[in-house]
């Protein structure tokens, strides 16, 4: 007999091309966080699992039809979200936003019929942390706009629009192993790489921030069960 796990799910989505990289290294930390928490966790790795980005016939949403039978790589992908109480969304911040290989994977797999399009989203109800990694160091006043961007277009023009309860960004400064920021001319400064034991203790700060971020995801699941 096979024995039912009731643990929480959580849906891990790590978005960049390489396995080596920073973001790839938070997607696994957040993902052991939440395991510690007690969660079962799908990491779900969209570059090595060949998920493809691109919009095609088959996905476009059919406005008079929102039981449409999308492709099988999409509906495979829509039981591995509708599976998940929380999900975790890891990528490098693009032009103040996410990488095209995120933003396809919810243009094809928030589609009409599962995420709008209904009186009751069948997302409603699932959390979602965004975390994105940018090279601005913290103290670069870019940063502050660039945090209300994110949260406006990923909490507000997204995940609320398709029915999640509670939706956070996560914005890890300091991701660049040459620090940089824009000065009040708007030019940009890279400095000297960070190396040896300074560098080892900017990545364990890394860490650091990432865990308290999945924390509070964690502690808003509990307050909520």
């Amino acid at each position: 007999m096979t024995q039912y796990d009731s643990r929480a799910t959580a849906l891990v989505v790590v978005a960049h091309h390489r396995t080596d990289s920073l973001t790839a290294h938070t997607a696994r930390r957040a993902a052991a966080r939440l395991e510690a928490a007690g969660y079962r966790v799908d990491l779900l790795d969209l570059h090595a699992e060949g998920f493809d980005p691109r919009m095609n016939v088959a996905d476009q949403p059919d406005w008079g039809d929102r039981e449409k039978r999308y492709s099988a790589e999409v509906h495979a992908h829509m039981r591995r979200i509708l599976d998940a109480d929380a999900v975790v969304a890891v990528f490098p911040v693009y032009w103040q936003s996410v990488p095209a290989l995120l933003k396809g994977w919810i243009d094809r797999v928030w589609n009409y019929g599962l995420a709008y399009g209904r009186s009751e989203s069948r997302l409603a109800g699932k959390r979602i942390l965004w975390l994105g990694l940018a090279g601005a160091t913290a103290d670069d006043p870019i940063v502050e706009g660039m945090r209300t961007v994110l949260e406006t277009n990923l909490s507000e023009g997204i995940a609320y629009y398709c029915g999640f309860s509670h939706s956070a960004v996560g914005l890890l400064t300091d991701a660049e192993e040459r620090p940089q920021r824009v000065d009040a001319e708007g030019n940009l400064l890279v400095g000297d790489a960070v190396t040896g034991a300074e560098r080892e203790a900017q990545y364990a700060d890394f860490d650091r921030r990432t865990e308290e971020f999945v924390d509070k995801l964690v502690a808003e699941e509990s307050a909520a069960a």
